[in-house]
């Protein structure tokens, strides 16, 4: 087939070059083509591939010999996204008890209410916990975006950028498929989108798109920039700062309240977030803004939003760590946060769904560091065996308790021995969770918290 006979909706393979540096001819669909002065580009999506690896190649990158043209068929609905927890059989009673005995102890019988004990096996103590299955959840939209540093607490180490967690999602609007922002200069910084996000179109074809780290604020050329830099006066994000030790801040902003800030931090996320949609109708949201300070001001690392009222238990809507400060334990610290909010609320949490692929592996490494760290925290008192609950770990660790139970069947942790569910530790999962909590040195304090949960509900419309 001649170049001139490729158009949107065909597939063929394409050479890109991967994480190893090696030459790879995957297959992909045109999504859009474009002439310029008499150079034709074509914008292309790697089947199976996360979306962020999109680009715009040239005709010597396409093999033109095995081109698909594409077939009209029956639009059917497809599923979005991937759940946050493992569907499992149906639930158990969640006040089963989980004790702790020495390796001389014997290993009790299975009784009624399914104890769980310590006990050596080819020469190493190994622990068991009483664990129940997953409950079925139903899928949410908006997901999470967050860098996962850890491996060793039994998650994958870092998404697959050679494919994606998560089935693409069939849009109407061709547009949306495409990134439409080359680049962003945000302070210091600057940044490489990975997705469509619905800035103005005038300034889409941009070479670099101006933004003012503080307020957000946009603007098409570095003049514009500053000049508006003269007049603006922030330099932190509005509202009320309630946490910060060392450099670490964290700013409570009011979506009603700051509704400029808030559209344009969610136009800034929507550009790293495939999953987000919403990014005008701010008044139902709060958005929760980490900074690292110096002496220019507080400087925007990322962010996560929750709903004012949730009825679904919602304590995450959004989360972001922006690209250049991944991978460095601000994720872990952003989600540990969202939690301690949800201690002092009294209440027990979870993110919306679906998450994406690094807010999945990231949250499946902090649930399993915070509840290896309880298990492994247990002892004995008084010669009596320590008894610890399925609803116990989540009031102290305010992790919802679907969430804590999807937790321990992804660990593959979970038995059945003598008609009660048991959890075992191997002094692998022990060890592997040791490296990894002396990995992460950035932790939230919780004397550094000041923040007064406020009733929405009686607060009229927010």
């Amino acid at each position: 087939m001649a170049e001139g006979e490729v158009s949107e909706g065909c597939r063929l393979p394409v050479l890109r070059r991967n994480q190893d540096n090696e030459d790879e001819w995957p297959l992909a669909e045109i999504l859009s083509v474009k002439d310029i002065s008499g150079r034709k580009l074509f914008y292309v999506h790697y089947i199976d591939f996360n979306k962020r690896l999109d680009e715009w190649v040239t005709h010597d990158r396409l093999d033109l010999k095995r081109v698909q043209v594409p077939r009209k068929e029956a639009k059917t609905p497809t599923k979005n996204g991937l759940p946050g927890s493992r569907p499992g059989s149906p639930d158990r009673d969640p006040k089963r008890k989980v004790e702790v005995v020495s390796p001389a102890t014997p290993v009790p019988a299975p009784t009624e209410t399914s104890q769980a004990s310590v006990f050596p096996q080819n020469g190493s103590a190994r622990r068991a916990v009483a664990a129940q299955p997953g409950r079925k959840r139903k899928s949410a939209c908006l997901g999470t975006d967050e860098d996962s540093q850890d491996s060793s607490d039994g998650a994958p180490s870092a998404p697959r950028m050679t494919g994606s967690l998560v089935s693409d999602r069939s849009h109407d609007d061709i547009v949306t498929r495409m990134k439409n922002i080359e680049c962003i200069e945000l302070g210091r910084h600057r940044l490489k989108p990975w997705y469509f996000s619905p800035y103005p179109q005038e300034l889409t074809g941009l070479p670099v798109l101006y933004l003012c780290e503080f307020c957000l604020k946009y603007g098409h050329s570095l003049r514009c920039l500053q000049r508006h830099l003269t007049k603006c006066d922030l330099r932190h994000p509005p509202g009320n700062e309630i946490y910060r030790k060392g450099t670490i801040s964290f700013f409570e902003i009011d979506g009603r309240k700051n509704k400029s800030y808030s559209q344009n931090l969610c136009l800034l996320a929507k550009c790293f977030l495939d999953h987000k949609t919403l990014y005008y109708d701010t008044d139902p949201f709060l958005f929760y803004v980490m900074t690292e300070y110096d002496c220019k001001g507080f400087h925007i690392v990322g962010y996560f939003s929750k709903e004012k009222e949730s009825t679904e238990d919602y304590n995450v809507a959004c989360i972001l760590t922006l690209p250049p400060y991944q991978r460095r334990g601000y994720g872990k610290l952003l989600i540990e946060f969202s939690y301690e909010l949800s201690k002092v609320e009294g209440k027990t949490g979870t993110p919306e769904k679906p998450l994406s692929d690094l807010g999945l592996l990231s949250y499946r490494s902090y649930w399993s560091q915070t509840i290896l760290e309880i298990l492994m925290g247990l002892k004995a008192e008084a010669g009596e065996r320590p008894q610890i609950t399925i609803n116990e770990i989540s009031e102290i660790t305010s992790i919802k308790k679907e969430d804590v139970i999807s937790t321990l069947q992804y660990l593959n942790l979970i038995n059945y021995y003598k008609g009660q569910y048991i959890l075992t530790l191997s002094e692998d999962i022990v060890e592997g969770h040791e490296r990894a909590m002396l990995k992460r040195l950035l932790r939230i304090d919780a004397k550094c918290l000041h923040f007064t949960p406020k009733d929405w509900s009686k607060r009229g419309k927010w």
